[in-house]
């Protein structure tokens, strides 16, 4: 078995040196990794789900701090912490449901049911208060009177109740892990079906002889603009190049290959080509708590065009890109600026960028890597779960996520 540690250094030395591209890969590792995080974590009889809540906070704000622009961490980070809260709300409530079978099987089976003993609403809200522990069960059976109480000999009697609640704080304590690592396994099969689960709605999207629009290169919009092509669906695309990278031109490619009818414009050439355009169809970096998207450089210029000429502006994007923070916090890095050498070319600018050459200013160049576009610009956000209103996505966070865990910090790092 690796070394935990070892394995959160080494991913996070590759966030450092963006070794990881793409949302899908980056979120998928991180699930990866935090599975591994708790499946090597001993945890204690009592307190196991906040254990694991500590150990994932540890691990997430590592993983947060070496990339912050990389919002899809934080995302993975924070719905396992939801899982771990989720599972361990789930056991805790069996846990005292079962109980309340149990005393009503044994009033059933009592023939005089005047004399059948209930437990306590008082306890019963004590135990259902107490989700980061193992419900003791002394404390719902405490207000049972003694003649109820099931007859033992005294040499023996404590001895085995001791026994008895050491197996089941065992047991519960395997089934919490157990548990929150089959959880974290949906959800790797969430990401990695994604593309997928939204592929299959674009026959409900994109009609017979449309132009769509698109910029750069999307793998999720390739698979929807591929899926629609597969019903039989006759439809024209515009790609935009994306410069300076140019991922439009990949994407154009794969298209034909698919058999797609395809036309590349200049970025430049958007808002004249728009007016022909019936849909903008684009991918997204994230997709924020207030509707807004993070999204590749120039699509903010696409969606305003998009908006001017009352042209549908669409989001295909998983669901492990819904974060629930806004564009003003904090922790949010809206940005990431790129090498200068993907504009121009170093040896034949270098006498303007250097400062100890020539008397005229230096030459500064800036290439930022994302846009950010208003949910306002937005007409539909189309996720795994379904088609969704940017106003709707309160209630997607509220699914995803706690709000105890929007800011990943652990209390020791808080109280210092």
């Amino acid at each position: 078995m690796p070394d935990t540690q070892a394995l959160v250094s080494e991913f996070v030395l590759k966030l450092k040196r963006r070794k990881v591209e793409g949302s899908h890969a980056t979120a998928r590792q991180t699930a990866e990794l935090l599975r591994s995080v708790i499946s090597q974590q001993r945890i204690p009889h009592t307190n196991q789900a906040a254990h694991l809540i500590e150990a994932v906070k540890v691990v997430g704000e590592q993983l947060i701090s070496a990339n912050p622009v990389e919002l899809a961490v934080g995302n993975i980070v924070r719905r396992v912490l939801h899982i771990i809260r989720e599972e361990d709300l789930s056991l805790a409530t069996t846990a005292v449901g079962g109980l309340g079978l149990s005393a009503d099987s044994d009033d059933d089976e009592d023939a005089e049911r005047d004399d059948r003993t209930l437990l306590s609403a008082t306890a019963v809200a004590a135990a259902s208060r107490s989700t980061l522990r193992a419900p003791a069960l002394h404390t719902l059976l405490e207000d049972i009177p003694d003649s109820a109480a099931a007859p033992h000999t005294p040499s023996s009697g404590g001895e085995s109740e001791g026994k008895s609640k050491s197996a089941d704080k065992s047991v519960r304590s395997r089934k919490l892990k157990h548990d929150v690592i089959e959880a974290i396994n949906e959800l790797l099969e969430d990401i990695d079906t994604c593309h997928e689960q939204i592929a299959e709605q674009a026959v409900e999207h994109i009609h017979q002889n449309e132009v769509i629009l698109t910029l750069g290169r999307s793998r999720t919009v390739m698979e929807f603009l591929c899926a629609a092509k597969e019903k039989k669906r006759s439809f024209r695309v515009f790609v935009a190049e994306g410069a300076p990278r140019y991922q439009g031109h990949v994407l154009a490619k794969e298209l034909v290959a698919r058999g797609l009818q395809t036309t590349v414009i200049t970025d430049s050439a958007v808002f004249a080509m728009i007016s022909r355009v019936n849909m903008v169809i684009v991918g997204a970096h994230a997709i924020m708590a207030n509707g807004g998207v993070i999204a590749p450089v120039g699509l903010n210029m696409v969606a305003l065009a998009a908006q001017r000429h009352a042209v549908p502006f669409v989001v295909v994007a998983g669901s492990h890109k819904l974060c629930p923070l806004y564009p003003h916090n904090p922790e949010v890095l809206l940005n990431d600026l790129r090498s200068p050498s993907e504009l121009l070319d170093f040896g034949e600018f270098s006498d303007c960028m250097d400062y100890g050459i020539g008397s005229g200013a230096p030459l500064h160049v800036v290439n930022p890597a994302f846009d950010y576009v208003p949910p306002k610009l937005v007409s539909l956000f189309i996720t795994d779960t379904g088609g969704h209103n940017p106003s709707y996505m309160y209630r997607l966070i509220a699914d995803y996520y706690s709000a105890d865990d929007f800011v990943v910090q652990r209390r020791t790092a808080l109280g210092s």
